[in-house]
């Protein structure tokens, strides 16, 4: 039979393989979480890999999601890997991320995009909506969540940089 864990892997692989392009996140303005404006042309550094994770406090998913990687936040780290949550709460719901994100207590970065520039930059149409780049060059996207999806997005990730560095 075959190891199912070993066959999502190889095709997420194949994914990021097929959607490796030469697109690039474009230079938007987005807030920190103190609500002062960042180009993100400075939050991503070359060579670095990153998560984003598209996500509001109204999206059960997304919130599954990031719960699922804050538990297991010191591996992506120690394998070189930046987790970014973008909220895209928009003026009804931005005085809740905060609270949330408090009560959470997730130690990734937390973003706002609170007018949808950043996603709608990036073409993004729902959430939750995963990106992966290294540096400003995107080289995976998946959009929604099922458990332990955050386990094969991470060792995804790192067998793609072992593969290409």
């Amino acid at each position: 039979m075959f190891n199912t864990k070993a066959v999502i892997s190889f095709l997420f692989l194949l994914v990021l393989n097929f959607n490796f392009s030469q697109e690039s996140v474009p230079n938007t303005t987005i807030a920190d979480f103190n609500k002062k404006s960042i180009s993100t042309d400075l939050v991503l550094k070359d060579g670095k890999y990153y998560v984003l994770s598209f996500w509001a406090t109204w999206c059960i998913p997304c919130i599954n999601e990031l719960d699922a990687i804050a538990d297991n936040y010191k591996e992506w780290t120690d394998n070189g890997i930046e987790i970014i949550a973008i909220s895209t709460d928009d003026s009804r719901t931005k005085k809740r991320v905060r609270p949330m994100v408090n009560g959470k207590n997730w130690n990734f970065k937390i973003l706002l995009d609170e007018n949808h520039d950043f996603k709608r930059a990036l073409n993004i149409d729902g959430i939750p909506h995963t990106v992966v780049t290294k540096g400003k060059q995107i080289i995976s996207r998946r959009v929604g969540y099922s458990p332990g999806g955050e386990v094969d997005l991470l060792d995804s990730i790192i067998e793609y940089k072992s593969n290409n560095e």
